[in-house]
Order: C-alpha cells, then sequence, then structure tokens
C-alpha cells in the first residue's frame, strides 16, 4: 500500500474521497494534536494510506498514479464540481488516456483510462 504522506489530512482525504476512493479507516485523534494520524483509503484495484506529517519533518517526494475504471470525462467533472481543477487536459497514451491533477499539497498525479485493446 503506497503511503502518502500529507501535512493536512482533511484536505487530503477529502481530494482522494473526491478522485473515487473510499475512506476504510481513519485512526483516532492523536493525544496532541487536532488531526488523525492516519488513514487507509481503497479502490477496486488497490489502496492508498495518508499518514500525518509535522511541518517540521521532510519526507522524500512520492509520485502516485491511479487506474480509473470509469471515464476520464467523469473523473475531471467530479474532480472540477469539488473545486479540484485538472493540471493537463485529457491526453491519448501508448496505453489509453491519462490527465494530470496536483493533490491539495501540490503532489502531481497522474489518472490512467487503460485501453488493454491497445496495449496488445
Amino acid at each position: 500500500m503506497p503511503i502518502r504522506y500529507v501535512r493536512d489530512m482533511d484536505q487530503a482525504r477529502k481530494f482522494y474521497e473526491t478522485l473515487g476512493l473510499t475512506l476504510d479507516f481513519m485512526s483516532r485523534k492523536p493525544r496532541r494534536g487536532p488531526s488523525p494520524v492516519w488513514a487507509e483509503l481503497s479502490g477496486s484495484a488497490g489502496g492508498l494510506a495518508l499518514h500525518y506529517i509535522p511541518d517540521d519533518v521532510t519526507v522524500a517526494p512520492t509520485s502516485l498514479g491511479f487506474e480509473s475504471d470509469e471515464p476520464l470525462e467523469d473523473v475531471v467533472e467530479r474532480l472540477r464540481g469539488a473545486g479540484y481543477e485538472p493540471a493537463s487536459e485529457i491526453v491519448d497514451e501508448s496505453f489509453g488516456r491519462s490527465f494530470t491533477i496536483h493533490d491539495p499539497e501540490g503532489l502531481l498525479l497522474q489518472i490512467n483510462e487503460n485501453d488493454h485493446e491497445l496495449q496488445r
């Protein structure tokens, strides 16, 4: 399970739920601080964990890609409806189509719509 380290758990959770993942588990609030420290989300082909880190902690950057099981136009429309603007238009790729979008903390994500016939 990939782990995405975030500074704002609520914003990250909201974004990834809007992207189409389902919240399966969120830890109780830590003894100190207002935010949960761990969340697990899942989709039809995998999952993602969110882990809170404070501002004074540095972690290595992460790159995430998701495969959509719905048309990319529907994903883009849902994201825009929630106030998230894609970083790119939907483009044709050798494997199908994709677009990119930044999560609330600036990480660039690639959302793919694979065409298995095209890949053969």
